[in-house]
């Protein structure tokens, strides 16, 4: 066993929505003493994150996490710079969760985040070999990496351009307009967000909400201008953080416009906007000053979908059943939100525990067949 020494929070009724996907996952069978080409199991508690090996072949590895802690954890594997390669997020205490990702021959880090907050428990982990890629050897799974990248950059496009008109009016100090503006700004970036997050610090930046801001980091980016706006209906004071949002967003669009996906990246993207939804859209804790969540609701599932359904092809040739169960399971999630529509958009979420519960339902009934996907799109 290979102990790492060390070097966003949300609350028990988040991991309750998730309880039902992540407890009851269907275990990935331990790695044999010796075996280099097995699951790597992680041991996670509130104090170390211990890899069973710190090698791996490239290719298709995977990683069954264990949350021995008494906290909420995650897992990520970081490339150069803490590019996200693949992260499993909200594992409860005594919960289990497989992270399935393609690793092309490198150097990466291993890292635990208890609590959910700061850099984690991190160690090296080294990927050697020469796998061909996974789009190297199936076509209908490079037209679904091709496919997803035009929906990204094409989303990317419109965020740069819906927050230059949001951060305007935040600067022309029209505070009517930058409240219109804020949710339909924010759609793009959540369609999108897996891919955003993978670049380092900029989702923090772009996207903490204020309990998420480590001590001694300045509190920055859409929710912090969100407060002023809704709070104290002003926007005086918040010209720095709409010039350093739009800086951001920029850097976003220019790294999302040449960044190269995996099948999996895309298959556990689906998957991680669903934990989206489930641990800070259905609670009412993202947009807690505006109660525009359900904007970003909406679009955490639509960038879900977008995902899947560029991935169809090959899942339907895999398992079209799964495929069927996909399709109804979206439909339930957008039926559920019709509820709360309006011409405008959405009625502001100020939903009650019995509402929360039933989108958190469904929510969950969609989270369990796309959990699936990864470990589908890995089969050969």
């Amino acid at each position: 066993m290979f102990t790492i020494t060390a070097r966003r929070a949300t609350g028990a009724c988040a991991v309750l929505l998730l309880a039902a996907v992540t407890g009851c996952a269907k275990e990935t069978p331990a790695a044999k003493p010796g075996d280099t080409t097995g699951p790597v199991a992680v041991k996670a508690t509130d104090s170390e994150c211990a890899l069973s090996r710190t090698d791996v072949k490239s290719g298709t590895s995977t990683f069954s996490v264990s949350n021995g802690g008494n906290k909420v954890t995650e897992f990520y594997v970081y490339a150069e710079g803490d590019r996200v390669m693949g992260e499993v997020e909200n594992i409860g205490p005594g919960l289990k969760r497989d992270l399935i990702v393609e690793l092309p021959t490198g150097k990466y880090q291993a890292v635990c985040k208890p609590g959910m907050v700061g850099d984690g428990i991190r160690g090296d982990l080294t990927v050697t070999g020469d796998a061909a890629a996974q789009v190297d050897e199936d076509t209908a799974l490079k037209q679904a990496v091709d496919s997803y990248s035009r929906y990204v950059n094409s989303n990317a496009i419109a965020l740069e351009q819906k927050t230059t008109e949001f951060v305007a009016a935040v600067k022309a100090g029209d505070v009517a307009k930058a409240k219109a503006l804020f949710p339909v700004s924010r759609t793009y970036w959540e369609r999108i967000e897996p891919v955003a997050e993978s670049f380092g610090d900029l989702d923090p930046k772009i996207d903490a909400r204020v309990n998420d801001v480590e001590p001694g980091t300045e509190w920055t980016g859409y929710h912090r201008i969100e407060q002023a706006l809704w709070v104290s209906n002003t926007t005086k004071g918040m010209e720095k953080y709409a010039d350093q949002l739009l800086v951001d967003v920029k850097t976003v669009v220019a790294k999302a416009k040449v960044v190269k996906l995996t099948p999996l990246q895309l298959a556990n993207g689906a998957k991680e906007l669903l934990d989206e939804v489930a641990t800070g859209k259905v609670t009412g804790e993202e947009d807690r000053y505006s109660h525009t969540d359900l904007w970003d609701f909406q679009a955490n599932v639509e960038g879900s979908q977008a995902a899947i359904q560029a991935l169809r092809p090959a899942l339907q040739k895999r398992d079209a059943t799964l495929v069927t169960t996909l399709d109804t399971n979206f439909k339930a999630v957008f039926a559920a939100l019709d509820k709360y529509r309006t011409d405008a958009g959405f009625k502001p979420y100020t939903a009650s525990e019995a509402e929360k519960k039933q989108l958190g339902t469904v929510v969950d009934a969609l989270a369990e067949p796309v959990s699936k996907v990864a470990g589908v799109i890995a089969k050969k």
